[in-house]
């Protein structure tokens, strides 16, 4: 199966820019009630994904071992490249198998997908991923290994 069939293109996804003052981000998440959101350079590459939680990561300054909280006014200080952290879920290629696709969205609410070149072309969602391995399994098309699984 062809994941570009589940593929929702860079076009009607949201999506963050790895300059946008961490306010700026918090913002548009905000207005999306999303979770987590890509984040691309402005040439189109894909950077990562940044979730609610580096957010508030972001918002609790530690500084001198005393706690406290950012201000607006520091948050238009800092990027969204500040406050990423290392992609540990890292995007696939359109040409990933469904079953290393379902591996990849484990831990995620989406899969970020990539050209040869590392450009950012959009995003699989988990719902979709679930939705096809449930309807192999009602058709009888999901292998022994992929029931283990599922």
């Amino acid at each position: 199966m062809n994941i570009a069939y589940f593929l929702l293109p860079k076009s009607r996804v949201a999506y963050l820019y790895d300059d946008y003052t961490v306010r700026q981000g918090l913002e548009k998440m905000r207005y999306h009630g999303y979770a987590a959101i890509p984040v691309i350079s402005r040439d189109g590459k894909y950077v990562g994904t940044v979730s609610e939680g580096d957010f508030l990561w972001c918002l609790l300054s530690d500084e001198g071992g005393k706690h406290s909280t950012r201000s607006l006014k520091e948050l238009e200080k800092l990027r969204v490249s500040d406050i990423l952290c290392e992609d540990e879920e890292p995007p696939v290629r359109i040409t990933v198998s469904m079953e290393e696709l379902l591996s990849s969205a484990m831990n995620q609410n989406f899969v970020p997908v990539v050209d040869d070149l590392g450009n950012f072309t959009g995003i699989i969602t988990r719902k979709d991923i679930i939705r096809y391995f449930s309807e192999q399994r009602e058709s009888g098309g999901v292998s022994m290994r992929m029931r283990k699984i599922v």
